[in-house]
């Protein structure tokens, strides 16, 4: 008569800069969680000195239509050699999130998007072996491999033709996402 219930699963996510304090606090959280804790690529702490200086974005779950948690992170900047290059890095998504596959194809496309809108000419991630295949899926060249933090990853360049502008990241998308097989991005 009483079946157990299935735990609550948001199906509406949002993907925008963390502009607020909780926003902030939850990418951080979620990047110590996946690069400290699941990977152990960081002792600790995965804060460097880009941080001082990039945008975070964040994948948000919803409840009733409001944001509920951070799910999923990745951060931009522009290189302060190079005028218009731009990376990305520390693409994290929650464990819990990872076999939706729209959440890691979703912080990419804002994180490359914000970026054209912001002078971007060129957009390149230094990206774990494991995830080339998205990144290729979603309009990225590999330049070059390399290992870092003792782990293989790739030198990787968006197309910045399938990317867009995206004039209002602060605000960002919020799209219904599925639950797709596959691996995950952390």
């Amino acid at each position: 008569m009483f079946e157990p219930v299935p735990p609550y699963q948001p199906s509406h996510f949002r993907i925008k800069f963390a502009t607020s304090d909780w926003e902030r606090a939850g990418t951080a959280a979620l990047r110590r969680r996946v690069f400290c804790q699941e990977q152990a690529v960081f002792p600790g702490d995965d804060t460097d000195a880009v941080d001082a200086r990039a945008i975070p974005i964040c994948a948000l779950s919803t409840l009733g239509g409001e944001a509920d948690a951070v799910v999923g992170t990745v951060r931009i900047h522009a290189d302060t050699q190079t005028p218009g290059e731009w990376w990305g890095s520390r693409l994290a998504v929650a464990a819990d999130y990872r076999r939706i596959g729209a959440l890691g194809a979703g912080l990419i496309h804002v994180a490359v998007a914000s970026a054209h809108a912001r002078g971007c000419t060129r957009f390149l991630a230094h990206v774990q072996g494991r995830n080339v295949a998205l990144f290729e899926a979603l309009h990225w060249v590999a330049l070059d491999t390399l290992d870092l933090h003792g782990l293989p990853h790739a030198l990787m360049q968006a197309d910045l033709t399938r990317y867009p502008a995206m004039a209002d990241p602060e605000t960002g998308l919020v799209t219904l996402l599925r639950r797709a097989g596959g691996g995950g991005l952390g």
